[in-house]
Parts: C-alpha cells; structure tokens; sequence
C-alpha cells in the first residue's frame, strides 16, 4: 500500500471534509460529507463515549445511508454541532425523504476538551454556529493539528489535534482516515518524541524518527474526559453490514499508535464510510479492514505531530518539545 495522492481522506472520491474553530474557546467542529449520501458504519471501543444517532447505523436499521459525519469537541455541548450541519444540510435540500420533508441524517461523536484553557463561559453554545460553518467550509483540503474538533485536543502530556491519511490498495481502491487525537494515553514512546505509530510511517509524514524506547505509560493527570474519535472511509461499495466490519478492524489503528488505549475514561469511536464509487475487486473486502487501522494509526501520530501552540495551553506541542 502506499499514500494516495494528497494523503488525506478525501483522496476517497466522493468526500468533503469542512472544519470550524473558535480559537478564543479552544474547540471546533469537523464534518465529512459525502457528494452523495454515503452508507456508514459505527464501532465503540472506549468507555466513555458521546454520540448521536449512532443507534440506525447498525446493518439491521431502516435507514441506509448518511449525509454527514460529525466530530466535534465540547463534550455533551458538542452534539450540537449536529445541529448546525442538519441546518446547512437541509438549507441544501438534502436528506431522507419521509412524509414529505427532507430529514438530513448526520451522526456524530465528542471528545472532551473543556479543561484546555480556553473561556467555556459562554451564555448560548457555539456548536450550532460552529457545525454550520464547518459544513459551509467543506472542500477536498483538511488542515491538520490544531484545526476543527482537534483544536483544543490533548493527549497525556502533549497537545492533541486533527490528523489524516490515506492509502492506495493493489487494485487501485482507495482507504482514508480522519482522527480527532484527544486521548487519555501516549502517542509517543516513552519520554522521546517518536511516535507508537512508526512501523507504519509513510515518507517522513510525522518526522521521521523512528522507533524509541518504550516506558511506563502516562496519562494525563486528570481522568475525568479524554476521548480519540475518527473516521475512516473507501470508494469500495460496502453493505451496512461491511462498514461496521471496517469500523471495527480500524480500532486496532487506535490500539497501535495510543498506549494505553480504549480505556474506561476514553469515548473512543470510528465511524466507517463508503461512497460506493466502485466495485470491489481481488482481496479489497480482506484487506479494507488492515488499511484503515494502519491509515487511523498515521493519522492520530499526524494530528499531534502538526498541533500548535496557543496562549493558555497546559501542555506542549510535539514540536516545541521535540523538534
């Protein structure tokens, strides 16, 4: 496998991916959107997850397809965000046909960012307005480290952020990741900067460096909210069924670039997405699974590699401590 052309996401034909951020806050919004609606799976491995309408994407639910995937930081707030993007949606009249209205189907999923530093003194939540304006910034770009729901993200002791990559298969099918790392456990290896993820790094895309040596594993010092939340997708027609296969071969990509992993205090979530642009040929079913965990584990060591630095951060960049 190799990276596909931008080694993003939307290297998937047929995905958009908007982001929104409000600096001030330290919190932000990321929407994948399908040019058409996409079928979509969900797997949950963490024990403290946020989600909304992740119930109808299980194989035995009516409704097949989705308009759109949220991530989104605030924690319970953040569901809002959904809001924002069924507006902007709908406004395009989009979404599933019943009894005559058009009903935009956007699940989502939060991550816990309220103890970044940022003002969380607001009097109306901004994640309406925010997921909004994520799904109006849609393009085939994606801005990676402190950008849309990686904004305010932390990791044990680094900051977190938005990472992606993506992957090209023998026949020619295309896998992509998109992670919001905000995880109670390391992304790097004990006390160096290099990453757990890089026995799978492609062409130097989070430095370079290697493998370190392992330590005892930190966390970060308060437990109560952390949370790693992505989305994986392939241009290769999946069934409902199919797609949560996908999602939940992904978790591995979790377990392999974030020690400790899926712990109680951690939502961890992946959605999985087809955009059904082609046929599935040779081994693309056995091998779509092993391509999005090696993808979401590259894209969370790219999320913290690309975070920056804002005024009030509790805990340092990878690059101001590492680089």
């Amino acid at each position: 496998m190799r990276p596909g052309k931008t080694n993003l996401i939307t290297d998937v034909a047929g995905l958009r991916v908007g982001q929104s951020q409000d600096k001030h806050i330290k919190t932000g919004v990321t929407v994948v959107v399908g040019d058409a609606p996409m079928v979509a799976g969900v797997h949950v491995m963490g024990g403290a997850p946020g989600t909304r309408e992740t119930d109808l994407l299980a194989p035995d639910k009516t409704v097949q397809t989705v308009n759109a995937l949220v991530l989104s930081g605030g924690s319970a707030f953040g569901l809002g965000a959904c809001d924002g993007v069924v507006a902007g949606l709908r406004g395009d009249g989009l979404g599933f046909e019943a009894g005559g209205a058009r009903v935009p189907i956007v699940p989502g999923a939060i991550l816990f960012d309220l103890a970044n530093g940022g003002a969380k003194d607001w009097d109306d939540t901004p994640y309406p307005a925010l997921g909004l304006r994520a799904y109006a910034d849609r393009g085939t770009s994606v801005d990676l480290g402190s950008f849309g729901a990686g904004t305010g993200a932390q990791v044990a002791d680094l900051k977190g952020g938005v990472g992606s990559a993506s992957a090209i298969l023998p026949s020619g099918a295309v896998v992509g990741a998109l992670v919001a790392v905000n995880a109670l456990g390391q992304v790097t290896m004990g006390t160096g900067g290099e990453f757990w993820a890089a026995p799978f790094e492609e062409d130097g895309e989070f430095g370079g460096r290697g493998i370190g040596t392992a330590g005892p594993a930190r966390t970060k010092r308060d437990r109560s909210g952390a949370t790693t939340i992505g989305v994986v997708a392939t241009d290769v027609t999946l069934s409902k069924a199919e797609a949560t296969r996908m999602a939940t071969a992904a978790h591995d990509g979790i377990a392999r670039s974030v020690v400790p992993a899926h712990t109680p205090h951690d939502g961890d979530l992946v959605f999985a997405a087809s955009t059904g642009k082609r046929a599935p040929t040779g081994d693309d079913l056995f091998l779509i699974g092993h391509a999005a965990a090696v993808c979401l584990a590259r894209a969370i060591a790219r999320g913290v590699y690309h975070a920056t630095a804002a005024p009030g951060d509790p805990v340092p960049t990878w690059a101001d401590k590492f680089s």
